[in-house]
């Protein structure tokens, strides 16, 4: 029947209504909360990211009072990203076992009961800010292996619950699945950064962990943003190498990238909502050209497409009440 009988308003009349009928709702459990680190930064002087506002590198014992204080409001993940003293150009400071991620990880599993992932890549560590081996100004993909590896596996041994490999070589999936098995890790859950373009809504990330190239661009391992069929081949492959969850970066841009791995492949997808798309929400909010119900919004665009985990540094905010504000 149509109008007058159909009347698509009676549905949306009051905010009850709304409420009680709404498809897609956003839950403190959906968040994954990334923190930054850093080595040789004293307890109570956290830095200021300024092009993140409102973020931070912390202390490990900073990092793990901050995560207490929002698990206590409903945080249940965090993605921890490590800032070292020193570089080299094998990153040799990311799989020390008495490394920055590796300590915040062990006091984060005494001290939580928070899931806890770690970021598994090399760019932070690396003198050139490249995430692999270089020889001769090329990324040496099967060579990068075995140091994605051997990262994975410290921070498996320190107690993180998730590896996730950001790097995008190809293959990293199955080596580090045979690592961690062959070391006893079996349970150890792999979340594959699949999907991941290069995008230059990563700018603030590479501001806030140092880790821009010295050289180039990460163009011939991260995929082109024209790309779709691409991204589905991507995660295919991850799949196949034992990949158990599976992250699309960055979010906003690719919606129906989210939705097609999501529809495809029938397991947990996680959309990663970037550091730029964060700072250009911020900044049009600062400036008067948004209200803070857009951060609601575009939250709600990730998971209404399928995401069943979102990465954001908006989940302090969600937890502290901004799922109120539409």
């Amino acid at each position: 029947m149509q109008f007058p009988v159909t009347r698509m308003r009676r549905l949306r009349k009051t905010p009850q209504l709304r409420n009680i009928l709404s498809e897609t709702r956003l839950n403190p459990e959906d968040f994954i909360y990334p923190m930054y680190v850093k080595e040789g930064l004293e307890d109570g002087q956290k830095e200021h990211i300024d092009t993140m506002p409102g973020q931070y590198r912390y202390s490990v014992n900073d990092l793990v009072s901050e995560a207490k204080r929002l698990e206590a409001m409903g945080l249940k993940s965090v993605i921890i990203f490590g800032m070292p003293l020193s570089k080299d150009d094998k990153g040799s400071s990311a799989y020390a076992r008495d490394g920055i991620v590796q300590k915040t990880v062990m006091k984060l599993k005494e001290e939580t009961d928070l899931i806890v992932i770690t970021d598994v890549c090399m760019c932070q560590y690396t003198s050139h800010g490249h995430c692999g081996i270089i020889r001769d100004g090329e990324i040496i993909n099967d060579e990068t292996l075995n140091y994605l590896s051997k990262i994975a596996l410290s921070h498996a041994e320190a107690g993180a619950d998730i590896v996730a490999p950001s790097d995008m070589m190809d293959g990293r999936v199955a080596a580090i699945r045979k690592t961690l098995d062959l070391n006893g890790h079996y349970d150890t859950i792999i979340m594959s950064y699949s999907a991941k373009y290069a995008s230059s809504f990563y700018a603030p990330f590479r501001d806030a962990v140092c880790s821009a190239p010295s050289f180039g661009d990460r163009k011939t391992y991260q995929m082109g943003p024209q790309n779709s069929l691409e991204a589905m081949r991507e995660v295919e492959l991850d799949v196949e190498e034992g990949a158990d969850m599976i992250i699309v970066k960055p979010a906003m841009p690719y919606l129906d990238i989210v939705k097609g791995v999501k529809d495809e492949f029938r397991m947990p997808t996680i959309g990663y909502q970037v550091s730029g798309e964060y700072s250009m929400l911020k900044a049009g909010i600062a400036a008067g050209y948004l209200t803070e119900s857009s951060v609601h919004e575009s939250l709600l665009s990730i998971k209404r497409a399928g995401a069943d985990l979102i990465v954001s540094h908006f989940a302090p905010d969600f937890l502290e009440g901004l799922e109120t504000c539409l």
